[in-house]
């Protein structure tokens, strides 16, 4: 087994050789190789349910660290840069009307680059009257990437109403997510 290093900036994962059914033997790579994290840079989708497209930056907060070459975006779609499974973990931080009872931070998947399906929904309300509160809601996908010419995601509003809106900052990290290769598919 190979040991892990760092190159300077990247951890570099070990290679181990595994049996292949006693014909000999292939490598695997183990540890995490690629981790992302990316933000809105400003409020978006008020009062309006729909694909979030546009204010999408790669954190770039001082001390903030990455692995790997990272995800693309293009008009709020985002790809993979390897295959594998990823561990997407995301956040809506919403400003929610005073008595709108369902607010939701949707994340979409493809697989063949065309129709999407909902992957998971982070979901906020509010049931009191009075002014607009905050809110954050949280979920998790694993998405196993075969293709990362097909597989690919986004983010949607829904249930916006009102004056709700999710919240973002280009030096604050508000709605963000997290991707992260666990390992080969």
């Amino acid at each position: 087994m190979a040991l892990s290093k760092i190159d300077g900036t990247n951890f570099i994962a070990p290679t181990i050789p595994v049996s292949a059914g006693g014909t000999g033997t292939t490598s695997y790579t183990a540890g995490i190789t690629e981790a992302d994290q990316w933000r809105l840079t400003a409020n978006t989708n008020t009062g309006t349910s729909a694909d979030v497209t546009s204010n999408w930056e790669r954190i770039d907060t001082s001390g903030w660290g990455n692995i790997g070459t990272g995800l693309t975006e293009s008009s709020g779609i985002f790809s993979f840069p390897s295959t594998g499974i990823y561990q997407i973990l995301f956040f809506g931080a919403f400003k929610v009307d005073s008595g709108d009872t369902s607010a939701d931070f949707e994340m979409y998947i493809t697989t063949n680059n065309s129709s999407y399906i909902i992957g998971a929904v982070a979901r906020v309300g509010s049931s009191g009257g009075g002014t607009p509160s905050n809110y954050s809601g949280s979920n998790v996908f694993l998405f196993d990437v075969t293709d990362t010419s097909t597989h690919k995601f986004k983010f949607k509003t829904g249930s916006f109403s009102g004056s709700n809106f999710l919240r973002g900052n280009t030096n604050e990290i508000f709605t963000n997510f997290v991707a992260t290769r666990l390992g080969d598919t």
